[in-house]
């Protein structure tokens, strides 16, 4: 089974193509973009299957990063995914950022390990996996200032580009890497073959982005009314 993994949910515009049965990469591409996953992301997918001597036909499965993240890159990714498995027929599979990130992790530690991403507004996004994988909690956005309190007492490594800021504030030492907002397309590949989420965005909290009312113009009920 050929996986087509995508992932545009941070400052990456990433893709992957994995072979399930020889657990193998045969290609792939992460471009730092910051934004912009919209207008580079075909390009970027177009090349990964270049590289590998594949087609689109060849495909089994698409694998998509579902957040929570860029709002914007979020719905890029998940959009493209969709798209792509309706067109060709294959099932689309959604992985979180943070379970990528903690698989990631587990390959420093074998512990348990907490993730810990910045979420912007003061917040941070947090979630608690033990040594298989397995998730303590939900993941949740939580303020800054609280994301230590949410660390379990069994986790010695946190992961993550907000692990050292909630690493300062634990009463404990515990180490930290993974400085990502989220993990290796690879990983989100690897992990599409057993996730039971739905190629649905997770945003945890809502959009910065606010409607502009002061351009909106006034129903027409309002507009008779006012005459």
């Amino acid at each position: 089974m050929l996986t087509l993994a995508i992932d545009t949910a941070a400052n990456f515009c990433s893709a992957c193509l994995w072979d399930e049965a020889a657990d193998r990469v045969l290609a792939a591409e992460e471009r730092d973009i910051g934004r912009g996953h919209a207008e580079q992301l075909m390009d970027v997918i177009a090349a990964v299957i270049g590289k590998a001597g594949r087609d689109y036909a060849d495909l089994s499965r698409i694998a998509v990063a579902i957040g929570p993240g860029s709002f914007t890159g979020i719905r890029v990714g998940v959009a493209a995914a969709r798209g792509l498995g309706l067109a060709l027929g294959i099932p689309v599979a959604g992985v979180t950022t943070l379970e990528a990130i903690a698989a990631d992790a587990r390959a420093e530690t074998g512990g348990d390990v907490t993730v810990a991403v910045n979420g912007g507004r003061g917040q941070i996004f947090v979630q608690s996996f033990d040594a298989a994988g397995i998730q303590f909690d939900e993941p949740a956005a939580v303020e800054a200032a609280d994301a230590a309190s949410v660390v379990p007492a069994s986790v010695d490594f946190l992961a993550g580009n907000a692990a050292d800021a909630v690493a300062a504030a634990l009463a404990r030492p515990v180490e930290t890497g993974i400085d990502r907002a989220t993990g290796s397309v690879a990983t989100v590949a690897r992990l599409s073959a057993v996730s039971p989420h739905a190629p649905v965005p997770l945003y945890l909290r809502g959009a910065d982005a606010k409607p502009q009312t002061g351009f909106a113009l006034p129903r027409a009920g309002a507009r008779e009314s006012a005459r």
